[in-house]
């Protein structure tokens, strides 16, 4: 799992419309990455959906949120698209970042472990270094909770 300090490593994956993301061309402003396990579902949709309520605090702080999952480019674009997500949505089938950062783990599911992504979310300051991370994430006042590590971090 990241930690605060650290800087991860550079890589490329595609967003909803197969356009690359270089994580490089992210620095220069603070960011807030989510990790959702699956696209449309119950939990994952109010995730994302209070991060899309929220977009305008985020904008006048000067932070970009981008969301990222293991689903295909389509499966992001679809659900972008019905619930009118306004920023990026990466596509990680590969697990290029979700292992390496430590969202890719054991979970437990109705008595069965498997693998698949921990809801995490993790603040980065304007030069791509960790500030705080939450995993696992209970959806329920998450993204206020989010806001308010942002404020601090761009009050200094």
């Amino acid at each position: 799992m990241l930690e605060s300090g650290q800087t991860p490593a550079d890589f490329t994956l595609l967003d909803q419309a197969g356009a690359p993301v270089v994580w490089s061309s992210l620095r220069g402003r603070p960011l807030v990455v989510f990790f959702y396990p699956k696209a449309s579902t119950p939990g994952c949709t109010q995730e994302a959906c209070d991060f899309r309520d929220l977009r305008g605090t985020f904008d006048a702080l000067g932070v970009t949120v981008i969301g990222a999952s293991a689903d295909s480019t389509k499966a992001q674009a679809r659900f972008a698209e019905k619930q009118a997500l306004p920023y990026p949505l990466l596509s990680d089938p590969d697990h290029v970042v979700l292992v390496p950062w430590g969202v890719w783990g054991k979970k437990r599911l109705y008595g069965k472990d498997y693998d698949g992504i921990v809801r995490t979310t993790v603040l980065f300051d304007a030069q791509g270094k960790v500030v705080q991370v939450w995993s696992p994430v209970k959806v329920a006042g998450h993204v206020d909770a989010v806001v308010a590590a942002a404020r601090a971090l761009v009050a200094g």
